[in-house]
Order: structure tokens, then sequence, then C-alpha cells
């Protein structure tokens, strides 16, 4: 079924999707359907080698203990070489070890990482990558969950993060105050140009509210700052 509506979003976007799987951290997730918590890592290991199977043209795997595969996928993506297939992760050593194994490109976490952990988390994927015989260079990365709010006082950007992001997230403000765009535009580009300068290629960025104007603040008031 995933494979299916990812398809049809490639046809639809005009082979322009990256599709990006993790397992989830919720046991009430799993527990809620009847999946024990403690096998969530085998089976998103096989249903990522089925996925590729379907989405790529690759082979099926042959051991297969929890998932079916269908003869034929309809409609199939319209890009040519099937649709990347990117893994998401924190950065630890298990998670650069998968995705240098099964995945296009590597996904990471804004809020549970930093510019200096993501350094070092890229520093092993590409040791994983050459110990696989894959050219590190054609494996991109990018930080999503980059939680933004683009304000015009320290003092704004810090009630943000008190009363908005860190009861959402169950964290601390402290935990979170270096590691997301929220607070003045001096800030946020001083965060991004850290996570330029650790390697990451892109920044997916994700306004706590009011979008349209976020993201007009984002382009008029830090990008410039990226720019130069």
């Amino acid at each position: 079924m995933l494979a299916k509506a990812l398809a049809a979003l490639d046809v639809l976007s005009g082979g322009g999707l990256t599709a990006a799987v993790g397992p989830g951290s919720s046991g009430r997730d799993y527990a809620l359907a009847g999946i024990p918590y403690e096998e969530r890592w085998k089976r998103f290991d096989e249903a990522v080698e089925i996925l590729r199977h379907l989405l790529r043209g690759e082979p099926a795997p042959s051991d297969r203990r929890f998932y079916t595969v269908g003869e034929t996928l309809e409609p199939l993506p319209t890009q040519r070489g099937g649709i990347p297939i990117w893994i998401g992760s924190w950065g630890s050593e298990a998670g650069m070890r998968r995705v240098a194994r099964l995945a296009d490109g590597w996904l990471a976490s804004a809020y549970d990482t930093t510019p200096e952990l993501f350094a070092s988390a890229r520093s092993r994927l590409e040791e994983q990558l050459h110990a696989q015989g894959r050219d590190a260079t054609t494996v991109p990365n990018a930080l999503g969950t980059m939680w933004t709010w683009v304000t015009d006082t320290e003092e704004e950007g810090e009630r943000a993060l008190e009363s908005v992001l860190a009861p959402l997230l169950g964290r601390e403000p402290d935990d979170l105050r270096d590691r997301v765009c929220v607070g003045p535009p001096d800030h946020c580009a001083e965060l991004l140009s850290a996570y330029a300068a650790a390697g990451c290629a892109r920044v997916y960025l994700w306004p706590l509210g009011d979008e349209a104007r976020q993201l007009e603040r984002f382009a008029q008031e830090v990008r410039p700052a990226l720019e130069h």
C-alpha cells in the first residue's frame, strides 16, 4: 500500500518525489497496531528492501519474515531509476550503517542533533559508505524538523520556546535553544551557517505557525545573511 501511494505521488508530481522513511519511536503506535515494539527494526529493514524492490526495481529480499510482495506495481514511478528512498536517523552507529546499506540519502532531525553532532555522524556515514563500496559523494543529506519562528527580539523567541515548542516536544527550553531556528534572524543565520559548515546540504524548515508569513520573513531576513 505504501509503495502504491508513493508511486502515485511520483506520477502526480511529474517525477519529483523523494521518500523519507523511518520506523517511528512510539511504542503506543505499535501496540495499537498489535505489533511487538521490539520487532520494529527487523520489520523496518525488510520493509525498506521491499520498497526498493517495488519502487526501484531491485531484487526482492529472499528471506522475508513479515511481508508479502505482490506481482506488479501500478502505476510505476515516473522517475528514471525509481523513487529515491532516504532513511531518517539522528546519527547513531547503527543508523549510519543502515543508511549506508539501504538508503539513497540521509535525513537527520534538527531538534535531536547539533552542528557538531551532525558533522560527527556524517563522518561515520562516510566510513560506512566506504565499507559498503559506495561513493560518499553520491549520497545526499538533509536536516528535517527544523522548527522555525523568526522573531524581532530574543525575548519573543524565549516565549515561543517556553510556551509553545518545549511543551509540544516534552523537552526543556535549554535543550532546544541552540538547535532550532526560534529567535531573531541573526540566531537563525548563525545556526544554519554552522550546519552548512558541518556538511549539511539542505534544511527543511517547519514554522511553528503563520507559515506563509514565517517563510516570507525567513526569505527576507535570514536568507540574505546565509548568501554572504
